[in-house]
């Protein structure tokens, strides 16, 4: 955009190939390798000169965004991770501590090793509340961004059988998930999925951290506990639930049980992050008011967005869960797919990737959540999902 700084990084392309289009549309100035050459109609050049450093402009980006962390004195920050659900988490925390204070926060999906240091550079001094989404698919990976992000919160959603091409056991993506507790400030908290199996395991690696732990789920030993049954509908959920005691009501915008679990995570997280939101629960800012603000929570592009579109004699619903997937999100799509309001429903299922040796079983046992979800038809794309696909009954599968 106008005004921004442009940082030549290398990976698929060569980002120095794009520093006359980043002037051209508008940068204030590039951020280059020391042997990049000037080119007609460049503006100003920074270049990496850092002898103790690799000449690599994501190195001076990594420290750029280490400056501004060091520089938000004031801001309280909160970090996700997990199998799946993060995205959805990260932005209930947005629209629940943006009736806080000001907000800053991952954009999409910036989780990696440029996406995690580019949000942190983007991050205004006088930030009250950051949100830091940070993922993985190799072990090694969360250690360095989180010891970047240093979080007062950690937050892990749940782990599951994903990137198993990557790791030869559901227990090592649970230890690489647990290396967000290494850059936690001292004295901090570790927001825990009490229902997910790996819980004891996370918790073990939390502790040899010196991290608070708190729980949430539906376990009655969670400190953010589902009270009953969420009341699920296609267009959101209505929760009740306590919250370190506190009782709460509130609803969530977009549709989902998952939806209504990762909102538990998220309101543990918050009390964690500012206990005077529970401690004085008649300021006019208390865990309730912020509570309902998930109200407006709205399912991101590609992770649920719906939208009506016409058709030949009618109309039709699109849920675009397109973004990617893992067993854990497929189940939640075709869940949420089952209370869509409508006469028929058709399931159009891609590959699931990175899940090395196990993909074919993993797909295979995708096939009682597609008969659960009450589907009538479905198309499927891929040579793992054609394992699915043989699987189906008969009648369910397109031609």
């Amino acid at each position: 955009q106008p005004g921004d700084l442009f940082v030549a990084l290398t990976d698929v392309r060569d980002g120095h190939e794009f520093v006359a289009a980043a002037f051209a549309a508008g940068a204030a100035a590039a951020l280059v390798s020391k042997n990049y050459a000037r080119k007609s109609g460049d503006g100003a050049l920074i270049r990496v000169a850092d002898p103790l450093h690799v000449d690599d402009p994501l190195n001076a980006l990594r420290a750029i965004g280490i400056y501004a962390r060091e520089r938000a004195t004031k801001a309280r920050i909160v970090a996700v991770t997990g199998s799946a659900g993060k995205t959805g988490t990260k932005e209930m925390l947005r629209v629940c501590l943006a009736t806080c204070g000001k907000v800053h926060a991952s954009e999409k999906s910036y989780n990696n090793h440029w996406g995690v240091p580019l949000t942190l550079a983007r991050m205004p001094a006088a930030t009250e509340y950051a949100i830091f989404e940070i993922g993985m698919n190799h072990p090694g990976e969360i250690a360095p961004l989180s010891k970047m992000v240093r979080p007062h919160v950690a937050l892990i959603t749940t782990v599951e059988p994903v990137h198993l091409g990557h790791f030869s056991s559901v227990e090592e993506i649970a230890d690489a998930k647990a290396e967000i507790f290494e850059g936690l400030e001292p004295g901090g908290a570790a927001i825990l999925n009490r229902d997910n199996a790996h819980f004891p395991r996370l918790a073990d690696a939390a502790t040899r951290h010196d991290a608070r732990i708190v729980s949430f789920g539906e376990d009655q030993g969670s400190e953010a506990r589902l009270i009953g049954r969420a009341g699920l509908r296609h267009d959101g959920s209505s929760v009740s639930a306590s919250i370190n005691g506190l009782p709460l009501i509130y609803d969530v915008g977009a549709p989902g049980r998952h939806l209504v679990q990762n909102s538990l995570g998220a309101l543990a997280a918050i009390a964690a992050l500012a206990p005077d939101l529970i401690a004085q629960p008649a300021h006019r800012m208390n865990l309730q008011v912020v509570a309902q603000a998930l109200r407006a929570m709205q399912a991101p592009i590609g992770r649920g967005a719906s939208e009506t579109r016409a058709a030949p004699g009618g109309t039709f619903l699109l849920i675009d869960e397109s973004y990617n997937a893992n067993p854990a999100s497929m189940r939640a799509a075709l869940a949420v797919l089952s209370r869509a309001p409508c006469r028929r429903r058709i399931a159009v299922l891609g590959d699931m990737r990175e899940l090395g040796e196990h993909a074919d079983r993993l797909h295979v046992e995708l096939a009682q959540a597609v008969v659960d979800a009450n589907v009538d038809l479905v198309f499927a794309s891929g040579p793992h999902m054609q394992a699915l696909f043989t699987a189906l009954p008969k009648h369910l599968c397109g031609k």
